[in-house]
């Protein structure tokens, strides 16, 4: 019976490829909006194509590369620890040399993106983290974690590097935006996209604690991937 399964779904999907649908560069990307006038074509052509790119339906955005730096202190790791509870979206170990891709897909409801990153691990499952960008809030631009928490998010350029800094946590609960009080916040998020020439960046993450200093600091390399 398993014998005659196998050759039935053989026949019936013999015929199938995988559909590669390009990304297709949209004429104003909505992160050059949240930009000064001029500041957006300061940025490097490479990375603003990387932000202009738009997944259509069938297909999604997806950089392979390799996390490099990675430390916590002591309060850092227990706090990635605690927000298991949210998705885990801070790094739960220190591991390097290990793989890591992050896949871009579009979030047509919220008018935004979702983003899936998977960061290999030196023993067991990789760690995945996943979020939703959208283009709405008192910044322009907010980051859904899980559970109803979020991040605003405010963009700026430094040495030709795009930024993505944290401007505010909040958490949504029966229709309402609740912004947590400062003291309440686990740290300024800095994200850095910095290009390193030959189709590669730089993707560092870094969480400020003002008591406790730097709690996490997180650098991982990324290649553009492969039009056909």
């Amino acid at each position: 019976m398993a014998t005659l399964a196998n050759e039935v779904t053989g026949a019936r999907y013999a015929g199938w490829r995988r559909r590669t649908a390009r990304p297709h560069a949209i004429a104003t990307s909505q992160f050059a909006r949240l930009l000064p006038p001029g500041h957006w074509n300061a940025l490097p052509a490479s990375v603003r194509h990387r932000f202009e790119r738009k997944a259509t339906a069938s297909a999604a955005i997806t950089y392979a590369g390799e996390v490099v730096e990675c430390r916590t202190t002591a309060v850092g790791w227990l706090l990635a620890q605690a927000a298991r509870l949210i998705g885990a979206p801070l790094p739960l170990g220190r591991d390097t040399g290990v793989p890591a891709t992050v896949c871009i897909t579009e979030d047509r409801v919220g008018h935004g993106q979702y983003w899936s990153r998977h960061y290999g691990r030196a023993a067991g499952f990789p760690q995945v983290i996943q979020s939703a960008k959208r283009f709405t809030g008192p910044t322009g631009l907010e980051e859904y974690l899980g559970h109803g928490i979020g991040i605003a998010l405010r963009l700026t350029i430094e040495d030709g590097a795009l930024l993505f800094v944290g401007d505010h946590y909040f958490l949504r609960i029966a229709g309402l935006r609740l912004r947590w009080p400062d003291w309440l916040a686990p740290g300024e998020l800095v994200i850095r996209h910095q290009d390193i020439g030959s189709g590669r960046f730089v993707f560092a993450l870094d969480l400020i604690h003002p008591w406790f200093g730097e709690l996490v600091h997180q650098v991982a390399l990324f290649a553009d991937p492969i039009e056909r």
